[in-house]
C-alpha cells in the first residue's frame, strides 16, 4: 500500500466512520442500557447491589485494560481481522450469560469474555478512524460516536420490553445476536499507511516515548478520574428512580431521554471541536465540568420535571465530552502513535471503569440511597476537569483550529529516542 503524506480527511474514511458508528452502538450502547438488567440480576440471584455492579464494571475494565492487546494485534495484523474476532467473542459472552446460574458465571461471560471482545473492537476502530482524518477529526469522531446515543435511546426500552416478554435469559440471547454484527463492522475497516509511520519506531519505542511524555501521562490521569464517575447513571439511574417510586418502564425511558440529548451533544461537540480555535482540551474541560455538576445535582432532584431536565443536561454534556476526549490524543502523540497511545490510555483508565460502579453500589448499600453515590461520581469528574487545565497550551491562543494537530504534536511530543533508520518500514 502506498504511503500518504497526510490523512485524506475523507474518502474511505467515511466508511470507517460508518463502521465506528455501528460498533460504538453495539459496545457502549449495550453497556449503557445494562442498568435494565441490573434490577433483574439483583432479584434473580438475591445479591447486594455492590456485587451485581461488578458485572458491568468488569466488562468495562476488561474492554479498556485489554485495549493495548487489540492495538498491538492491529499494528501487526491490521484492524479488520482483530475487530471481527472481537465480535465473535462479544456475542459468545452474551450467549453463555443467558445460561448463568450465579453471579460468577456472569462475571466470566459478560465481564471477561464479552469484555475481551469489546477490547478487540473499540480501540482499533477508533485508532483507524483517527488516521483517516486531521482537520475534520473531531467531527468524524462525533458522527461515529453518535451510535452510542442512538442505541442507548433504542436499547433501554427495548431491553426492558424483551425482559418483560422473554425474561432476562431470552433477552440476553437476542443481545448476543445483535453483537454478531460487530463482524460486519470489522469487514469495513481498511488500514491506512502514512509517511509519519516511518519515524515513530516499533511498539517498544512508542511505549517508552509515551511513558516519558508528561502531558500524555497527565491526560491519562484526567481520563481515569472522569471514567470513574462517567458510567454511574447508566448503571444505577434506573434503580435510583425506582427507589423514588418510579415504575420500571418510565425509569428506563428516562435513559432514552438522556440518550437523545447525548446524540445531539456528540454531533455539536464534534463540530465545535473543529470550528473553535485553540486546544480541544478546553472544550473537554467545559463538558466535563458541566457533566460533574449535573451528577452532583441528581440526588437533590425529586420532581419528575427536574429529573428530566437533569437527564437532558447530563446526556448532552456527557455525550459532548466523548468525541473531543478521543480527538485530544492525536494532538498529544501524533497519528503515527495513535494505536499505542489510545490503547495505553484505555488500559490505564480501566481502573476508573472497574471501581466506579461497585463504589457507587457500596455507597448505596451503606447509606440506603444513591445520594452520596451520585455526588461522589460528580466529584470524580470535577477532579478530572481540574487536571485537564495542566495540559500544554491550555491557556494560550492558537490562530486556526486546522493547525492544532501538527502544532501541538511538534511542541509536546518527546522524539529524542534514537531509532534505527529502517525501523517502522515493515508491513502495515
Amino acid at each position: 500500500m502506498a504511503r500518504r503524506a497526510e490523512p485524506p480527511d475523507g474518502g474511505w474514511g467515511w466508511m470507517v466512520v460508518l463502521s465506528a458508528f455501528i460498533q460504538s452502538a453495539l459496545v457502549f450502547g449495550v453497556l449503557r442500557s445494562f442498568g435494565v438488567f441490573f434490577v433483574e440480576f439483583v432479584a434473580a440471584f438475591e445479591e447486594q447491589a455492590a456485587r451485581v455492579s461488578w458485572i458491568a464494571s468488569i466488562g468495562i475494565a476488561v474492554q479498556q485494560f485489554g485495549s493495548p492487546i487489540g492495538s498491538a494485534l492491529s499494528t501487526k495484523l491490521g484492524p479488520r481481522p482483530v475487530v471481527m474476532t472481537g465480535g465473535i467473542l462479544a456475542a459468545l459472552g452474551m450467549l453463555l450469560a443467558s445460561f448463568a446460574t450465579s453471579l460468577t458465571h456472569l462475571y466470566l461471560s459478560i465481564g471477561l469474555l464479552s469484555g475481551s471482545g469489546w477490547a478487540l473492537t473499540f480501540t482499533p476502530t477508533l485508532a483507524c478512524l483517527s488516521r483517516y482524518f486531521s482537520r475534520r477529526r473531531s467531527l468524524a469522531m462525533g458522527l461515529a460516536l453518535t451510535g452510542v446515543g442512538l442505541s442507548s435511546f433504542a436499547f433501554a426500552p427495548l431491553f426492558q420490553w424483551l425482559i418483560s416478554r422473554y425474561a432476562w435469559r431470552g433477552a440476553l440471547l437476542l443481545v448476543s445476536a445483535l453483537s454478531l454484527h460487530l463482524m460486519a463492522c470489522g469487514a469495513l475497516l481498511r488500514p491506512l499507511s502514512l509517511t509519519e509511520d516511518t519515524s515513530v519506531g516499533g511498539p517498544g519505542s512508542q511505549l517508552t516515548s509515551l511513558l516519558r511524555h508528561g502531558p500524555f501521562i497527565r491526560y491519562t490521569l484526567a481520563l481515569t478520574l472522569i471514567n470513574t464517575g462517567y458510567f454511574i447513571p447508566y448503571v444505577h439511574l434506573v434503580a435510583h428512580l425506582q427507589d423514588l417510586g418510579w415504575d420500571p418502564l418510565p425509569a428506563a425511558f428516562l435513559l432514552s431521554v438522556a440518550a437523545i440529548s447525548d446524540l445531539v451533544g456528540r454531533v455539536a461537540s464534534g463540530w465545535l471541536g473543529d470550528a473553535v480555535p485553540g486546544p480541544v482540551a478546553r472544550l473537554l474541560m467545559l463538558w466535563t465540568t458541566l457533566t460533574g455538576v449535573s451528577l452532583v445535582l441528581f440526588p437533590v432532584a425529586q420532581s419528575p420535571t427536574t429529573l428530566v431536565v437533569l437527564a437532558v443536561t447530563y446526556g448532552f454534556t456527557s455525550g459532548a465530552l466523548t468525541p473531543v476526549a478521543f480527538s485530544v490524543i492525536p494532538e498529544l502523540v501524533g497519528t503515527g502513535r495513535i494505536y499505542c497511545g489510545l490503547g495505553l490510555v484505555q488500559m490505564i483508565e480501566s481502573i476508573g471503569g472497574l471501581l466506579g460502579a461497585p463504589l457507587s453500589g457500596y455507597l448505596r448499600d451503606v447509606t440506603g440511597n444513591y445520594m452520596v453515590s451520585f455526588m461522589v461520581a460528580g466529584a470524580f469528574l470535577l477532579a478530572g476537569s481540574g487536571v485537564l487545565t495542566t495540559l500544554p497550551h491550555f491557556f494560550s491562543c492558537i490562530s486556526a483550529s486546522t493547525s492544532r494537530p501538527r502544532d501541538l504534536r511538534i511542541e509536546t511530543l518527546d522524539t529524542k529516542i534514537p531509532l534505527p533508520k529502517e525501523e517502522g518500514l515493515g508491513e502495515d
